[in-house]
């Protein structure tokens, strides 16, 4: 094109990045790229119905495919609502860029329609925050977004996009060729002092999590795993870096953990932390491990240096890709094998025991039914979740397998599970996608089921129905019992919502008879959402209402 407007040359620029997907909700601020993606017929536009979703669609495409998640949202309300996207990848280190419609230029800092300083308020929430200020600019601002979203730790960013800068025409300026994150290789010295602690240490735990990993490189860290007797532990919500299935798996750090694991880590020689950031839910609230400096020797790899030394601080402190650290360890020779031996078989008998479902209980058994997801899903099927204490059992019960199969937010957003499906499901079609929600998460945002019959996104959401806010009601009860205020919920007839969308639904009120009724939502080629009717009482595996 001689001559093009900022809304084509935005589009363009996303393209020349290889974008094949937008999520949104669309706003008069950003109209003119809309217009564009109108003649940009290889990028689908995702049109949701609330921009939080939008939001939370954009993050969980960012985690399955480790390039930016884009959302465009319009000004004010439209973007104060996208924020809880824009958290979860930040908490959850996933690359993501939000672009938000803004006032014209003209109307800046006279509080018009809509206006917000994006870059004021997106401040603490993103790793950048900015304004196009011109559309000559525009290529130039989005190569730094993607090597920003993408590089050391990831995280979102945050474009906000001026309405008449959007409708200006101008030469179309050059566009940069597709950003790949930068990233360091460990130092050859850093991985001899690695090989003498681990060699050295007779009670050592490997704590994997953080993103940039890759099928190979997750391989590479487990054989290493197997090589040297190490057990293999999963950070909060990071338990498809490893196949759960693999003898060096030892269990998950975080909601609902094993007390023997919490007290193994305590016990521990050596901790080696690679892509943790050992935060709070992985630590159980910094208690495993004491800041600043735990009783146990400690090891922390890290993609970002910042990170390295911010809580604790370690003996030894490696700031490399994930990847890169995992791809150099089969040439880490590690002394002292056998000494491990009994550590590691004890870790594994532990996990196998407290992730094995005890016989079915009355009502819906949460248990027995992700037991049974975990046995008959493929390896390559995505499970969503939001927050709540349903999210235990599915922790503790369903054994993953393939990296990218767990999409669940670390900063513990309630809503995320159906959206995140959908987009999950969005990006590979012919895998099955699986949504738990509680009765409150779900209703976060039934109105989703709409986004996901209008585009063929056939998720299966579990709705775990309890009649309250379960997590808060624990709570209550364990600081004030019987004094119950806040935490009922009243629910509306989640079939008839889901069937009125468009989707197949059922109810499922006891344990033998979910295997058939997934079948059936299976089998519908339609979203489908299973309410299980779960014992109102049993608030958690592990928790149940003193006075029931």
């Amino acid at each position: 094109m001689d001559k093009a407007t900022g809304g084509q040359i935005l589009v363009e620029a996303l393209r020349a990045q290889g974008v094949d997907r937008v999520y949104c909700v669309p706003g008069e601020s950003y109209l003119p790229v809309l217009d564009a993606l109108h003649d940009a017929s290889e990028i689908a536009v995702v049109s949701a119905r609330h921009e939080g979703a939008a939001a939370n669609m954009a993050e969980a495409d960012g985690k399955l495919t480790g390039r930016p998640g884009i959302c465009f949202v319009t000004r004010g309300p439209g973007a104060t609502h996208a924020t809880v996207g824009v958290h979860t990848a930040f908490q959850d280190s996933t690359p993501m860029i939000l672009f938000i419609g803004q006032v014209a230029r003209h109307a800046r800092d006279r509080e018009g329609f809509q206006e917000v300083d994006f870059r004021a308020m997106f401040a603490p929430l993103a790793k950048w925050a900015a304004e196009i200020d011109s559309a000559a600019r525009i290529p130039e601002y989005i190569a730094r977004a993607y090597r920003v979203a993408m590089s050391g730790r990831a995280g979102p960013v945050v474009l906000s996009l001026p309405e008449d800068m959007l409708s200006e025409v101008i030469t179309p300026p050059a566009y940069a060729k597709p950003i790949s994150a930068a990233s360091a290789a460990p130092r050859a010295t850093d991985l001899d002092v690695f090989s003498t602690m681990i060699g050295a240490a007779s009670k050592p735990l490997l704590v994997v999590g953080g993103t940039g990993w890759t099928a190979s490189s997750c391989r590479n860290l487990v054989e290493f795993a197997r090589r040297n007797e190490l057990p293999l532990v999963a950070s909060f919500r990071r338990q498809d870096l490893v196949d759960n299935r693999h003898d060096n798996y030892c269990g998950h750090l975080g909601l609902g953990a094993d007390a023997t694991l919490t007290e193994r880590l305590k016990s521990a020689d050596l901790v080696v932390s690679i892509g943790s950031r050992l935060g709070e839910n992985t630590t159980n609230g910094y208690s495993l491990l004491t800041p600043t400096v735990p009783r146990q020797a400690l090891i922390h790899v890290h993609p970002d240096a910042n990170e390295l030394g911010r809580v604790y601080q370690p003996e030894l402190a490696i700031a490399c890709g994930l990847a890169d650290f995992a791809n150099a360890l089969p040439g880490v020779d590690v002394a002292g094998r056998d000494k491990r031996t009994t550590w590691l078989r004890e870790a594994r008998e532990a996990y196998l025991k407290f992730s094995t479902p005890a016989a079915p209980a009355k009502y819906v058994d949460m248990a027995a039914v992700v037991s049974w997801l975990s046995e008959h899903l493929k390896d390559d099927a995505l499970i969503a979740n939001g927050a709540g204490n349903y999210t235990v059992w599915v922790h503790r019960y369903f054994r993953y397998r393939q990296l990218r199969t767990e999409l669940a937010p670390t900063s513990g957003a309630m809503g995320y599970g159906v959206p995140a499906a959908i987009a999950g499901k969005l990006r590979y079609p012919d895998r099955e996608v699986i949504a738990f929600a509680g009765d409150g998460c779900f209703q976060m945002y039934p109105q989703e089921l709409g986004t996901a019959v209008q585009h063929g996104a056939n998720v299966i959401a579990l709705v775990v129905n309890n009649g309250t806010y379960g997590t808060i009601r624990m709570h209550q009860e364990r600081r004030y019992p019987g004094r119950v205020v806040a935490t009922d919920i009243v629910n509306p007839d989640f079939v008839a919502m889901a069937r009125s969308y468009g989707a197949f639904a059922e109810r499922v009120e006891t344990t033998e008879s979910f295997p058939a009724a997934y079948r059936r939502a299976a089998a519908s080629g339609k979203p489908a959402v299973l309410e299980l009717i779960v014992d109102p009482v049993q608030l958690s595996p592990a928790f149940r209402i003193p006075a029931a």
